[in-house]
């Protein structure tokens, strides 16, 4: 899959009161009612500078400044009332969500914006972010009946893909396989772990996905094979330097009693994303560096989280048996304001399972993150998705710079 190139949780528990509808409210180019006067409007978060002051009040760069962002938009394969009961239902439609959702990002304007839940991809995503001015790459979940996928969406004025890769997590079915012998009862190494703290929520793909229908969850070619997927792509930054950043883009699976097999993506994630760096760094003759973001459906304090995390000195390893990663990253949240309370807002399930994390060294630093509401904003009242937010998740992101040599 290697390529040059030139040039979920979802079951909430409560109900939130709907929106009655009467009078008409305009939304760019859609029409929704509202017994209330206006409804409320997109929330726009803004990044802000780790010192606190706003983005724009900086003094001058010592380098080369990006943005990148990571959000799971919410595939709308997966929006049903059943499952969003707490929603305005006007909110939940493609038309309303697919258009917020862009404007989301136009208003965002990173630089690089890394994408999970992303369906429509072909049909509105791709060309629609074209007209800003973004060129992208995407991978789709491999299940038959999986429609979403993660995008990888860059400024072609900013910075220029000359190699990507795509991470099937299924291939560890593979890896299974071939470690077993022909006389093997089906055993192998993969080892259960106690399950994440995340609550234990429903698959937003309802009773389909369950692992009843997959097969014995105790056979690890069953356990294993979820269809999520990842995206690794090496992009020089259109600065003087002319500097390398290594982007990954990932999903991990969702289920809390599946924690061993969130924990082996992760590290299959960082196995492929080191063979990937030492390829760039190779054959353009660089040390690139690597940004590594994504919903990892993890809490912070799980082993996910920690196996991740191994490059922030402050992190506590849970668990002595969890192998040192062959790429430290370190979070910029936990690195700079601390961790968000929550990405992931339900009435169901609220909790932090997105992250933005780098690789520390001495020429790359963030400078600024996105803010992100607390749990006493009215726009997040009773759970998301809503009129303010079109997704469940939360955006995340943060403005890095490229120190000068």
């Amino acid at each position: 899959m290697l390529q040059a190139v030139s040039a979920f949780p979802r079951l909430p528990s409560l109900t939130f009161t709907k929106y009655m509808l009467s009078k008409p409210i305009q939304f760019n180019s859609m029409t929704f009612s509202s017994s209330s006067s206006s409804v409320p409007s997109l929330t726009y978060p803004k990044f802000v500078s780790v010192e606190g002051a706003d983005i724009h009040s900086r003094t001058k760069p010592d380098g080369f400044r990006f943005t990148l962002v990571s959000y799971n938009i919410l595939a709308q394969a997966y929006v049903k009332s059943c499952f969003f009961p707490h929603s305005p239902s006007p909110s939940l439609k493609w038309k309303f969500r697919s258009n917020a959702v862009l404007q989301v990002l136009s208003n965002l304007a990173a630089d690089f914006f890394c994408l999970q839940e992303v369906d429509e991809f072909d049909s509105f995503y791709k060309g629609k972010m074209q007209e800003l001015g973004y060129s992208s790459i995407y991978m789709k979940r491999s299940g038959q009946r999986k429609r979403d996928g993660c995008g990888l969406f860059y400024k072609h004025d900013r910075a220029e893909l000359v190699l990507e890769d795509k991470i099937e997590y299924n291939d560890l079915v593979k890896s299974i396989q071939d470690e077993n012998s022909p006389n093997d009862d089906g055993s192998s190494n993969i080892q259960t772990v106690q399950p994440d703290k995340q609550k234990d929520v429903a698959s937003k793909n309802g009773p389909k996905s369950n692992t009843e229908d997959r097969g014995d969850p105790n056979d690890p070619r069953v356990r294993l094979k979820r269809d999520c997927v990842g995206l690794l792509a090496a992009f020089k930054l259109k600065d003087p330097s002319r500097h390398v950043v290594i982007v990954a883009n990932t999903h991990l699976y969702w289920d809390p009693e599946l924690a061993d097999v969130k924990l082996a993506q992760a590290e299959y994630l960082l196995s492929r994303l080191a063979q990937f760096r030492t390829l760039v760094s190779d054959r353009y003759e660089c040390i690139p560096e690597v940004i590594v973001a994504g919903d990892f459906n993890s809490q912070p304090g799980d082993m996910v989280y920690q196996y991740l995390t191994s490059g922030d000195p402050s992190s506590k390893r849970v668990s002595e048996s969890l192998e040192e990663p062959p790429v430290p990253l370190c979070s910029v949240y936990a690195s700079t304001r601390g961790e968000p309370p929550f990405t992931n807002y339900t009435p169901g399930f609220t909790g932090t399972l997105d992250y933005v994390l780098f690789r520390p060294s001495n020429h790359i630093k963030p400078i600024s993150f996105l803010e992100l509401p607390d749990s006493n904003d009215a726009n997040i009242a009773g759970g998301l998705p809503n009129y303010s937010h079109p997704s469940d998740h939360l955006p995340i992101g943060a403005e890095f710079e490229i120190i000068k040599e």
